[in-house]
């Protein structure tokens, strides 16, 4: 039964580092729920604090998912148009797949801006601040993924 966990875990892990890129997958929970399932076997044994931080870390993270776009608009100039419109465009860009949940940010936050009176060259650096934010945030999640894997692995061996 522990090697079936362990694949299971092993899976969920995998899953959720495909699902830092892939929408719809909300990877770091999932590589957590990995971590949980092979605590459930008799060969691991992750210390409650390891767990503890990691479901912190987990939705700290998957928080900052949907702020960090919003984030980055504001860092290269956006004004609370931006900031709306990049936070719209990240809801409204997951019901368009992967590419909706790459250009919704970029696209909501430079309507914002021109709704806001912006210039387009303004709006478009808020845009590309919302894009650079949503790398920011993919990077992020793929980090702790990564991270998750490494403690699996050297959990089971």
């Amino acid at each position: 039964m522990d090697i079936f966990l362990l694949i299971i875990a092993a899976l969920l892990i995998l899953v959720g580092i495909i699902g830092c890129i892939v929408p719809g997958l909300p990877g770091v929970p999932l590589a957590y729920a990995g971590l949980w399932i092979a605590q459930a076997t008799e060969r691991i044994d992750f210390s409650w604090q390891m767990l503890l931080v990691w479901g912190i870390v987990t939705i700290v993270v998957s928080i900052l998912d949907y702020v960090v776009p919003a984030w980055g608009t504001k860092q290269f100039g956006g004004t609370k148009y931006g900031v709306w419109g990049s936070t719209i465009g990240v809801f409204a860009g997951m019901f368009f797949g992967a590419l909706g949940v790459i250009i919704g940010p970029l696209v909501g936050a430079v309507l914002g801006e021109l709704i806001g009176g912006k210039e387009v060259a303004e709006a478009l650096r808020a845009g590309w601040g919302s894009f650079i934010g949503l790398l920011f945030g993919t990077i992020l999640k793929l980090v702790c993924c990564g991270l998750m894997a490494v403690a699996l692995i050297q959990a089971i061996w």
